[in-house]
């Protein structure tokens, strides 16, 4: 996003986290919102004359606000109404970044809404595990990178692996993102993941083991971690039996190789080097 438009998103998220803190029932309102933003953003994808219209920045912010009481305001509660305003009445760069950033605020009030209801950490895990599976999926993830299929067929297909086993903020935020995939939906997931692992305050940390980490060892690694980089982590971790021991750990763009394979590799490389000596 470009400034205008990154400025007018974090002006609505502050008003977005205002309105659900203040609500007597954040879970339901949080939900709400996110799902109505989705709603709205499938009819603004349909109408590109109102999707330019309510980012037209040679409009007064009253009559693009005017625009979307007069579109949304009898098909959406009154909560996603006011963040509706409040977006128009913003100025964004484009109406693609408009659209963009209608997104990310209902990723951000369906997270906000799993917060409520003390799953966010867990929503984030899941979000990880699934691009996990898909990668180990071949097939399945080509069917839901299929540009010939409708947003709707993917989104049928990917219910029927999750359904009943991830919480409903999961299957909610993983269906949209399927939906509306911005590269492709391994690293469309675990992008979402971390977003989320940001919302919570952490940075995030990749590992991949050769075995399973137990819940002390996940603590332990991150007591590590933030010792290191100064700033509490997020541990996302997936098992690769063929590192033969230790693990891999990436922490941004730097790299730990731990691992057995890793090391044999390195070991392999030296006495190489030697020989031509």
């Amino acid at each position: 996003m470009k400034a205008a438009s990154r400025e007018a998103q974090t002006h609505v998220e502050g008003k977005l986290d205002e309105l659900i803190r203040s609500s007597d029932n954040a879970v339901a309102v949080a939900a709400q919102i996110g799902t109505e933003l989705f709603l709205t953003v499938d009819q603004l994808d349909a109408d590109r004359s109102l999707r330019v219209a309510v980012a037209d920045t040679s409009l007064d912010a009253s009559q693009r606000e005017g625009i979307i009481t007069q579109v949304f305001g009898s098909k959406v509660a009154e909560p996603t109404k006011n963040i509706l305003s409040e977006a128009a009445s913003q100025e964004w760069s484009t109406p693609r970044e408009f659209r963009q950033g209608l997104v990310a605020l209902g990723r951000r009030a369906l997270s906000r809404a799993a917060e409520s209801q003390g799953q966010l950490e867990q929503v984030e895990e899941e979000l990880y595990q699934l691009s996990v599976l898909l990668e180990s999926q071949k097939e399945l993830t080509q069917l839901l990178s299929d540009r010939t299929a409708t947003a709707a067929q993917k989104r049928g297909l990917l219910a029927s692996v999750i359904y009943g086993k991830v919480t409903m903020f999961t299957e909610a935020l993983a269906l949209q993102v399927i939906g509306r995939p911005m590269h492709n939906p391994v690293d469309d997931l675990s992008a979402l993941a971390e977003e989320i692992a940001e919302l919570r305050g952490k940075s995030v940390a990749r590992v991949v083991a050769a075995e399973a980490l137990s819940s002390a060892q996940r603590e332990a690694l991150a007591s590590k971690l933030e010792n290191i980089y100064g700033r509490e982590m997020a541990i996302h971790t997936e098992v690769d039996p063929s590192l033969l021991g230790g693990m891999i750990i990436r922490v941004g763009d730097e790299e730990i190789d731990g691992s057995t394979r890793g090391k044999l590799a390195r070991l392999r490389t030296d006495l190489a080097a030697s020989a031509t000596l």
